[in-house]
């Protein structure tokens, strides 16, 4: 019988299973919680992931090596509790540093002229390869310890699987208890912290009885402290930033959510990146943004082209409400469907942004899974798409099978419009999405929104059901704009016009389809431009 299969388990095997357990908790759990500190700077792609994934499974590899190395040199808990202990202050520090060592890898590394992948690397390198390597020992120092507690050669396979089941059934913990608990509660970085302090307290107790308790608990009440004067997140909800007063400020399951209000006007802001998501400006017409291009949409259609109550709009990529707001004001109360993928988005855009129009109906989903959902009946005069953080958009809302689902859902004479990231000088990704949206609509056209130079700009992408050209369409259709329409987008709409062209991608464009949709190839090129403009 093993040590712990009786009724008197020894202190140390109590120990030892807790600790392997912990550990598996905390290196998944500091993995997990990784990709949402890496994100704000690097974004959600596969490459990405690839570089989080791949270097932890090398850190652990070497951790397990060293692991062993030690446990034959110093088969004693002393050293393996001082080993843990730094491992898990090195978990705290990560989360305290992360802010400069992201700045570093993702703007720093631009006059290099390396890659995404590149800058990831090195910010997953300097933030998590000692924490990383360090718990990687444990499980054979563990393992060593624990085939000391019994004499029975002939059982020592059961000892390790019962081990290997812990520290796995750890991870299945750590996988689940950030994502669906953790980071939605208390945010990323507290996500780490919290991480840590379960390792200090699991050694603390385990070692209250011995010499060494001084270093773990010393270290404990050091990452308290740590935690308590960083205060991560308390500066977004209390503080003031030169970019307007902080009026909101959460971490959901899916973004860190970030209000900012200057006087009347506010700001939503997602995953603390470049670009913003909603604006409100209760003293204007307009937004003085890319969603004031989603306004023209309707007039590329055939006469009659201004919307009527027996129109619709379906926002794939509400966020906090800007174009549902601006079409309600414009053109009434046509019936809006939202559709957005975090649902506290919504509920900041109802609280923050008056995004209480009757005539909307906000949906918390993904927008092309729900449209996929909808009855072959059902059916928009207008689709407009937003959904992504600057310059990153889903490759699923990008491919020929998606704009096919957009054009089956559209009526006769149905526009679909998408916002596109680009540069003042990378249109990659605008031609790219314009030769697949030729690949089913048949006219295509171009609304470039002007910007700084040498920053992250917009471009409006709008396809027609119906075979147009802009002279029997967009320019007819501006110039009779009634004078009953507010006279700020009157002119607007004059000035927008002449930037309106017919979309003409190079030779050799890459068409996107479900199989193969290199977006983040492309908005990689696109943000080192970016970078490589701010330096």
């Amino acid at each position: 019988m093993l040590p712990w299969e009786s009724s008197t388990l020894s202190n140390t095997m109590r120990y030892l299973s807790t600790l392997i357990f912990t550990t598996g908790a905390v290196t998944l759990g500091m993995e997990l919680s990784a990709s949402r500190l890496l994100e704000p700077a690097f974004g959600n792609s596969q490459i990405v992931w690839a570089a989080l994934i791949g270097l932890i499974l090398l850190y652990l590899a070497a951790g397990a090596w060293l692991g062993g190395k030690l446990a034959d040199r110093f088969p004693r808990r002393r050293e393996l509790d001082y080993t843990m202990t730094l491992a898990a202050a090195g978990v705290a520090l990560a989360a305290t540093v992360s802010r400069p060592v992201l700045t570093l890898a993702a703007t720093g590394m631009a006059e290099f002229s390396v890659g995404l992948l590149a800058s990831a690397l090195l910010a997953i390198f300097l933030l998590f390869s000692v924490p990383g390597i360090l718990l990687g020992a444990a499980s054979p120092w563990v393992l060593r310890l624990a085939l000391r507690e019994f004499d029975e050669p002939s059982r020592i396979g059961h000892v390790a699987g019962r081990l290997t089941a812990l520290g796995t059934a750890g991870s299945l913990v750590g996988t689940f208890v950030p994502v669906l608990w953790l980071i939605p509660t208390v945010g990323t970085r507290w996500t780490f912290f919290l991480l840590s302090l379960t390792l200090l307290a699991v050694i603390t107790l385990g070692s209250l009885n011995r010499s060494y308790r001084w270093l773990p608990l010393s270290t404990l009440a050091g990452v308290l402290l740590l935690a308590f004067f960083t205060r991560p997140g308390l500066p977004l909800l209390l503080g003031k930033a030169e970019a307007g007063e902080i009026i909101y400020a959460d971490e959901s399951l899916y973004n860190t959510i970030v209000v900012r209000q200057w006087g009347p006007e506010r700001h939503l802001k997602l995953n603390e990146g470049i670009g913003l998501h909603s604006v409100s400006h209760p003293q204007m017409v307009l937004s003085q943004g890319i969603w004031d291009y989603f306004l023209l949409a309707p007039l590329f259609r055939t006469a009659p082209s201004l919307p009527t109550p027996d129109d619709s709009l379906l926002l794939i990529g509400l966020a906090a409400g800007t174009v549902s707001e601006l079409y309600t004001n414009i053109y009434g109360p046509i019936p809006i469907t939202g559709v957005e993928l975090d649902p506290q988005i919504i509920q900041v855009g109802q609280a923050y942004f008056n995004m209480n129009q009757p005539n909307l109906t906000p949906i918390a989903a993904d927008g092309r899974r729900w449209l996929t959902q909808q009855p072959a009946s059902a059916s928009w005069s207008l689709i407009a798409v937003d959904a992504y953080r600057p310059p990153y958009i889903p490759f699923h809302l990008t491919t020929v099978e998606f704009f096919q689902l957009t054009y089956d859902h559209l009526t006769a004479n149905g526009v679909l419009a998408i916002n596109v990231g680009r540069t003042p000088t990378n249109f990659a990704l605008v031609d790219a999405l314009a030769a697949t949206a030729q690949e089913v609509y048949p006219t295509v056209f171009l609304l470039d929104e002007p910007g700084p130079p040498g920053a992250l700009g917009n471009t409006l992408l709008v396809a027609t059901k119906s075979a147009v050209t802009l002279e029997t369409t967009l320019l007819p259709n501006v110039a009779a704009l009634p004078t009953t329409l507010a006279a700020e987008f009157r002119d607007f709409a004059h000035q927008a016009i002449r930037v309106a062209r017919p979309a003409t991608p190079p030779p050799g464009t890459p068409i996107f389809t479900d199989d193969h949709a290199p977006v983040e190839r492309i908005v990689h090129s696109i943000i080192l431009d970016f970078l490589t403009a701010v330096d």
